[in-house]
């Protein structure tokens, strides 16, 4: 299967582009009341029994433009008090299906750690690890998403921008807290890839609100605020730099580089001390470094990256998470996967870059066809749309200001947040082997930052954008969270 790899390194996206940008059927589901079904399940080895949601709200945050957007929670009792965490995936606009299924919700898909295994041997589970036992659970499917349906398919365009895909969401968030009368509850949001950048616009708008919600936290998982500084322009230096630690990781992982009795983590910080050093110097330096000061370089990545000197020197220094995903295991004829660079795949033709990671997706969406009739009491033949109804990058409006010298202040929504609540705590997680969101890319958003840095916290995953698909992951995400959601 081929991929737009320009379309899955801009936005991040967790499907293919293959599936994306499908007509909405005409069929859509509807719910004249919500279902609501009673449930009980041990979760962090504490017994609790719970209900799921399934609702719909009709709303209309731009005017003249109404959306039903339809919802699933999973709620403990009646404690207004009680913390309440909003989730949503990427896109821009895809469905929570992933962190639905693999990650929070009260059952799961278990991935094998073995990436060779049959795609239908997948078995949906119970997850222990769900953190319902701390927060209440609201998955958020954008509308063309999920059941969410535009009610006007003529002006559905008009949602398609980081400013107004933001408002949609605020104003569900709104809409749900006030229907389960839960306004004074603990906001937590948690988004993913391209959701980073929804959390961010909404954190903007939550910012400005004169009666805000009591928001205590934001989770931003692969984060995608400063895609545009370190993944998209490939004459910005900075791609270079900020990307090298996911292509040593990734030679780490597949056996190209020496361990020499190193720890992985000593492995990384030397990478790091490289990246900032030596490579930005001559990578600077241009037209200006001699050759022995090119070919030491060259040298240098060709013992951290796997990938011969003499390759390095034919990109110029210079070779993209993409090439570098051919170039690693071009031998074996290999390409690494892109959300995950521990798959593999081997192209079908020439110049094809195919996402091995890419085959657990059907099993992602065979399991929640199961899981909304047993778990939900979704009866109803409408069909879950995993698609995203954004068919290319130019449909979306990106906020940024105009001209030549335009800005993406991405990162401005959080700097507001953590200004307008001072008891908000900010969370970063991000996969070593993730070839879209890096671990570079979120260094350098800190550390170009001022945010407090005792209300900031990083953590890393042995894993790739989804990374908590590997159950060790999974385990180390619930323990984060719950630290945050106890905060």
């Amino acid at each position: 299967m081929t991929f737009s790899i320009k379309w899955v390194m801009l936005l991040a996206l967790t499907l293919p582009l293959t599936l994306a940008a499908q007509t909405q059927s005409p069929e859509v589901l509807t719910l004249p009341a919500p279902l609501v079904k009673d449930h009980h399940g041990t979760f962090n080895g504490k017994s609790l029994s719970y209900r799921s949601v399934v609702e719909a709200f009709t709303l209309t945050p731009l005017p003249g433009n109404p959306l039903t957007l339809i919802s699933s929670s999973y709620l403990v009792g009646n404690n207004p008090q009680r913390p309440v965490l909003f989730a949503f995936n990427g896109g821009p606009i895809s469905p929570s299906v992933y962190l639905h299924m693999l990650a929070l919700g009260p059952k799961r898909l278990a991935i094998p750690d073995d990436l060779h295994a049959d795609p239908a041997s997948f078995q949906l589970t119970d997850n222990p690890d769900s953190p319902l036992d701390k927060a209440d659970l609201v998955f958020y499917d954008p509308a063309g998403t999920g059941y969410s349906h535009f009610d006007a398919p003529a002006k559905s365009a008009e949602y398609f921008g980081n400013t107004n895909d933001a408002k949609a969401f605020v104003a569900f968030m709104h809409a749900w807290l006030q229907r389960h009368q839960r306004s004074s509850s603990p906001v937590y949001i948690l988004g993913e890839s391209y959701g980073t950048m929804r959390a961010a616009a909404v954190a903007q708008q939550l910012s400005a609100e004169a009666q805000p919600v009591d928001l205590k936290g934001i989770y931003l998982f692969g984060q995608a605020l400063n895609i545009v500084e370190t993944a998209q322009r490939p004459a910005n230096i900075m791609t270079y730099v900020v990307s090298l630690k996911t292509l040593a990781a990734l030679a780490w992982y597949h056996g190209k580089v020496a361990h020499n009795g190193r720890s992985f983590k000593a492995f990384m910080d030397e990478v790091g001390q490289f990246a900032e050093g030596d490579y930005l110097k001559v990578l600077l330096a241009g037209n200006r470094a001699s050759a022995a000061e090119n070919q030491a370089v060259a040298d240098r990545l060709a013992a951290l990256t796997g990938v011969p000197a003499k390759v390095q020197q034919q990109y110029h220094l210079r070779m993209s998470k993409n090439q570098f995903r051919v170039e690693l295991l071009k031998a074996d004829n290999l390409i690494l996967g892109a959300s995950d660079g521990r798959y593999t795949a081997k192209p079908e033709r020439a110049g094809d870059v195919p996402d091995g990671s890419a085959t657990i997706y059907p099993a992602i969406f065979n399991a929640f066809a199961s899981y909304k009739q047993t778990m939900l009491g979704i009866n109803s033949d409408a069909p879950y749309v995993v698609s995203s109804p954004v068919s290319s990058l130019a449909q979306w409006d990106w906020g940024s200001k105009a001209g030549p010298f335009g800005n993406w202040p991405y990162a401005e929504g959080i700097s507001a947040a953590l200004t307008r609540f001072p008891a908000m705590q900010l969370v970063l997680g991000v996969g070593y082997y993730d070839t879209l969101t890096t671990t570079g890319a979120t260094e350098y958003l800190l550390q170009q930052n001022d945010w407090p840095a005792s209300r900031v916290h990083l953590h890393y995953y042995a894993g790739g954008h989804m990374a908590y698909t590997v159950a060790a992951n999974l385990q180390q995400f619930s323990t984060d969270l719950r630290q945050w959601l106890s905060k």
